[in-house]
């Protein structure tokens, strides 16, 4: 069994259902990921095994803890394979709950499919708890419409609370509002994130969701850790991290990508 001190803030080489069977159960607060799926990411030819991996997330998440799974389907003979809602249900009968089934829209060029259907421009964030979650801290940044006028409901309330008033008068709606579930996030290659990976992961979709499940220190794992995106983003808003990538030349850019920042943060650890 590995010491969860040993690989902590530390991108690690190897097979993540290995590297995860070694570690203690219920260390993990949160992690963010983003699996290859459906052979649609040429991944060096590695595969995984995903009802392992499934299985040793449950085992290593915090009673409370998170896992935010980013996934899409390839379309074959017509037809999208489904395997994100497969994955989401084993996820369920492992024992996590389906906090919130989110979409990562993916704008412009993230657009994909044929001229038959409406093309695709978004991928599904799914976010499972184990037991009841422990830390949200929602991100409100929605431009309220009404902003700056008294409240004519308990919804709006609600919504976009700014300066209360004396209880008969209400409370005045503020500039923001809390976001809803459907994320508009430019893809990484192309918008500023270019690693030299096939399909980096954004760095505001991984800052975001590090916000929204977890608090300072807690430790965030990322099992498929590509060029170090989470870890990167983890470092920079002062979460330790665990990185696993089985590609030597990956794990290299995400090593390169975490130090880089620790180092314009000043930090050396």
């Amino acid at each position: 069994m590995l010491d969860i001190k040993d690989i902590t803030n530390k991108i690690i080489q190897g097979d993540c259902l290995k590297v995860m069977k070694q570690m203690p159960d219920n260390c993990v607060d949160l992690t963010v990921t983003s699996p290859p799926y459906d052979n649609l990411r040429d991944y060096e030819g590695f595969v995984f095994n995903f009802e392992g991996i499934a299985q040793q997330l449950y085992r290593v998440t915090k009673t409370g803890g998170v896992v935010v799974w980013v996934v899409g389907d390839a379309t074959i003979d017509g037809s999208e394979t489904g395997t994100s809602f497969r994955q989401a249900l084993y996820f369920k009968e492992l024992g996590f709950n389906l906090h919130d089934t989110m979409i990562y829209q993916v704008p412009g060029a993230g657009a994909k499919g044929s001229n038959k259907c409406y093309w695709q421009v978004f991928e599904y964030m799914f976010v499972f708890t184990k037991g009841k979650i422990s830390t949200v801290n929602r991100i409100k940044d929605k431009k309220n419409i009404k902003r700056g006028t008294k409240c004519t409901s308990n919804k709006q309330a609600r919504d976009g609370v700014g300066t209360r008033l004396h209880p008969k008068e209400g409370t005045v709606v503020g500039k923001f509002g809390y976001r809803d579930n459907v994320w508009v996030v430019p893809s990484g290659n192309g918008h500023g994130d270019y690693t030299g990976h096939p399909a980096p992961f954004p760095e505001k979709l991984a800052k975001d969701h590090i916000i929204s499940w977890s608090n300072e220190n807690d430790l965030i794992l990322d099992p498929f850790t590509g060029s170090g995106t989470t870890a990167k983003m983890a470092s920079l808003m002062n979460r330790n991290y665990i990185g696993i990538e089985i590609s030597p030349e990956y794990c290299e850019i995400a090593r390169k990508r975490v130090q880089e920042a620790k180092d314009s943060m000043g930090l050396f650890k």
